[in-house]
């Protein structure tokens, strides 16, 4: 652990990384770590959003990362800084509205697909179930894939996906905050329980897809390699198995509240 992030374990040392100095200090140690998830995202977006943009935003989620975090909360301010990068990239591209609202469509209808099938099935579909639902040829289905993969960055204010208890809750997933009220924790580990089943039935490649690319850290090219796929193939893998997950969630988030009421 660097002397920088020791710094950030206590309150009284905390409040002094205000200093404009330190601040900077910790903005050059953590550069690398906004490069490499702005380069993340930046492999799922068209080539016409520059990496040189995403960095930037990044970056300004580095420092509203230092000037929030709250070393009392059980959180590793790395963690912490994650999320406020990664969320402020995300902002700034929603901001723009770069996507086609015939892609949007298109995503929608996918995710619509999915989660009919998992509902029907009690699993998630596979691409031949997909193709009579959507009345599609399997190249046709891949196409669709290829154009939503940009759409598949979790959105957290979709609201056409998610009711407002379920942001809140996909907020603390991202965060990876532990909550003293009773009814938060266990939705959080309901929540936990479903996505660790949902890839537990993804099909081998998805899950493999996921685990090289969060867990490993590689880019979508050397999972390609790995797989000896193309980064094409692993691209269409990880946006199917994402919008899996987020059907599945969706599902049970609405049988949940069904029960409730």
């Amino acid at each position: 652990m660097s002397s920088l992030t020791t710094k950030l374990k206590n309150l009284k040392d905390y409040r002094c990384t205000m200093d404009p100095e330190v601040k900077d200090k910790i903005i050059v140690e953590y550069a690398p770590l906004v490069r490499f998830i702005a380069q993340k995202i930046a492999s799922r977006l068209p080539a016409n959003i520059e990496l040189d943009d995403l960095i930037s935003c990044g970056v300004i989620g580095l420092m509203d990362a230092i000037e929030k975090f709250d070393p009392t909360r059980d959180n590793k301010f790395k963690t912490y800084a994650e999320f406020r990068i990664r969320g402020s990239i995300l902002d700034e591209l929603r901001s723009q509205d770069w996507v086609p609202r015939s892609v949007r469509e298109k995503t929608k209808q996918l995710e619509r697909a999915y989660a009919k099938l998992e509902r029907d099935f009690g699993r998630p579909a596979t691409d031949d179930e997909m193709c009579k639902e959507l009345e599609c040829t399997l190249e046709e289905f891949h196409e669709m894939l290829n154009k939503s993969k940009s759409v598949s960055l979790l959105n957290i204010d979709d609201s056409t996906t998610f009711s407002r208890g379920d942001k809140k809750l996909m907020m603390g997933l991202l965060e990876h905050r532990r909550s003293s009220n009773p009814f938060s924790a266990v939705n959080y580990k309901r929540a936990q329980g479903i996505i660790r089943d949902g890839i537990k039935s993804l099909p081998e490649k998805q899950r493999l897809v996921l685990s090289l690319y969060y867990y490993e850290d590689l880019n979508l090219k050397e999972i390609g390699q790995v797989l000896d796929v193309t980064e094409s193939r692993v691209s269409q893998l990880h946006t199917q198995a994402i919008m899996k997950l987020k059907a599945k969630l969706k599902n049970d988030f609405e049988s949940h509240e069904d029960i409730a009421v």
